[in-house]
């Protein structure tokens, strides 16, 4: 096999593996060595690979040993749209009140209409990273990323590919600033077990249909964690999006 050409090769295996559901979100994927040998393709072939799963956002890598090491399934396929969006993000850089504004607005409009729609209020793979995040081996990095791909998989629930290409390009940006958060929180456990209490919140508010239920949820969820680690000021003030008529 021709090695410019083998990482795809364990590319189109590790996103089979995604859409057929072999690989979850939260999943670790087997190391270097065993990749390369199950596939029989050199250890430089992963390499590459992994390097675009990341770069597309479907991955995060961690040095070491461990249980912790290695690379982490953080989303699933959804096209290189999003990573252009990302690299517009991380080119400007935005603020965090700009952030948490646009947050606001995307995202209270986004779960009300999910609560809205009958056929929409499943929301299959936003409960399957819920599920995800109970885990308590997931490191506060690990935990935030699957954190951000909860909120993004909610806008890919809409269907509305712009959105969620919008909310695609801004995760990076989303991330970069809650993790600037950890140093500040008093007790990481406590904060994990409220944001984990708030999302199941929601997620039964968005199935039970409560539209208002959603849209006060999700306002309180991305303001609390702003306020709680001192990232943004006065959040609390700004108003909830009326649904747009």
């Amino acid at each position: 096999m021709v090695e410019s050409r083998a990482w795809q090769v364990v590319l189109e295996r590790i996103e089979h593996d995604l859409l057929s559901g072999t690989l979850q979100p939260g999943d670790h994927l087997p190391g270097e060595r065993a990749l390369a040998a199950d596939l029989g393709v050199g250890r430089s072939s992963v390499r590459e690979a992994l390097r675009v799963l990341e770069v597309l956002g479907l991955i995060r890598t961690a040095s070491g040993s461990g249980p912790r090491s290695g690379a982490i399934i953080v989303a699933l396929p959804s096209g290189g749209m999003s990573a252009l969006m990302r690299l517009q993000v991380a080119a400007q850089g935005f603020s965090v009140e700009d952030i948490v504004q646009t947050r606001l607005i995307l995202e209270t409009e986004t779960v009300s209409r999910l609560a809205e729609n009958p056929d929409l209020r499943t929301i299959h793979t936003p409960r399957t990273l819920l599920g995800a995040m109970e885990s308590q081996n997931l490191s506060p990095e690990e935990f935030l990323t699957l954190d951000a791909q909860f909120h993004l998989s909610l806008t890919e629930a809409m269907g509305n590919h712009v959105l969620t290409a919008t909310m695609a390009g801004l995760r990076s940006s989303i991330e970069d600033y809650v993790r600037a958060g950890l140093p500040r929180l008093a007790s990481w456990p406590a904060t994990a077990t409220r944001l984990r209490h708030e999302h199941r919140a929601l997620a039964d508010a968005i199935g039970a249909g409560d539209a208002e239920r959603a849209r006060s949820v999700i306002h309180d969820h991305i303001t609390g964690y702003y306020l709680e680690t001192g990232l943004a000021e006065d959040v609390t003030a700004t108003p909830v999006p009326e649904p747009a008529s």
